[in-house]
């Protein structure tokens, strides 16, 4: 029997244990080794790998003979991370952002290329079973040519720990912690197409960006080389009047599409087809679907599956958003 690849968890807080439990559930892979700082973020995830142990950080997870590694720290450190264990020969599955630029992301994707070895992000939103069938629709003509999407994310709350506020360290504000979600998912269903020009809006306290400050609320308008056009609007802290309002919406010649959250939920959705004032019902809850980014990827690593060209796209993602950044090469 072919022995399972063997996988490090780098960074088991919240979300990181969240990936390893849906990974470890495929049964694809087996889970050897953690590292964190927090003793108590690795007890709570040994529970999930009895027979993992743990280490002493990057270095101690590179050196205990791992097939891949899953990195789930702060952003700023994302793409060293995940060059060094693609150096070493290891696939990678890593938190977005993959880099705070697209300069970042694509060393990471020619480190990939180099080691001949797997990479993915989380844009988990791919994954929810609305967002598989908007896809369809577009992809097959459903709804004739599509010209527009109109894509939102409003968090009423902010993240909670400091260096999500520091250029430095994150890269950006809502923009790179929310809207590059809806990002990805309108450049994926609609094919990548080529992006002609950006303007965007950055705020922060409801006042222009200063000095090292982050965007709490960002509008953004692209318009593609097409013509077609894609709005974006994203906030942490807005007075919604719920704890968040969520969607992805696309317009085409003869229909729409689009996923929204229900009740103010982050993690229920409901997918809907229109028909001129008419809306058919495609998808809703309940749809588990917040660990499948993470499984899939277990499951190709299991497969022998290595580089995807497909990553390239990453850069395409990041790019667009140092553009609305204001920082285009």
């Amino acid at each position: 029997m072919t022995a399972r690849p063997r996988v490090g968890f780098l960074g088991v807080g919240w979300i990181g244990r969240h990936r390893m439990e849906a990974m470890v559930g495929t049964g694809a892979i087996e889970a050897t080794v953690i590292a964190d700082p927090s003793d108590e973020m690795a007890a709570e995830a040994l529970k999930l790998a009895p027979g993992a142990v743990r280490v002493e950080g990057l270095d101690g997870l590179l050196d205990s003979g791992l097939d891949g590694l899953v990195v789930a720290t702060p952003s700023a450190l994302h793409a060293e991370q995940a060059i060094a264990a693609l150096d070493r020969g290891l696939s990678v599955f890593c938190q977005k952002p993959l880099g705070r630029t697209a300069a970042e992301a694509q060393a990471v994707v020619d480190a990939a290329r180099r080691a001949d070895r797997l990479l993915a992000v989380d844009f988990s939103y791919r994954f929810t079973e609305g967002m598989r069938r908007i896809r369809e629709q577009v992809r097959s003509g459903e709804i004739g040519e599509v010209y527009a999407a109109d894509l939102l994310f409003h968090n009423a709350y902010g993240p909670d720990k400091g260096w999500f506020y520091d250029r430095a360290l994150s890269g950006g504000g809502c923009v790179m912690d929310l809207g590059v979600h809806l990002i990805d998912l309108a450049l994926w269903v609609m094919d990548f197409p080529k992006v002609a020009s950006v303007s965007s809006h950055l705020l922060s306290g409801g006042e222009p960006l200063g000095d090292g400050q982050v965007e709490d609320y960002a509008a953004a308008q692209m318009r593609l080389e097409d013509g077609r056009s894609v709005r974006l609007a994203c906030s942490w802290r807005l007075p919604a009047g719920r704890e968040a309002v969520i969607s992805a919406a696309f317009y085409g010649t003869k229909g729409g599409a689009a996923l929204r959250n229900l009740g103010g939920s982050f993690y229920d959705f409901e997918a809907e087809l229109y028909r001129g004032t008419s809306a058919e019902t495609l998808t809703g809850p309940p749809d588990d679907w917040g660990g499948r980014a993470a499984a899939d990827w277990a499951v190709r690593l299991g497969r022998g599956e290595r580089f995807d060209p497909e990553a390239e796209r990453l850069v395409d993602v990041a790019a667009l958003v140092d553009r609305i950044y204001g920082r285009e090469a």
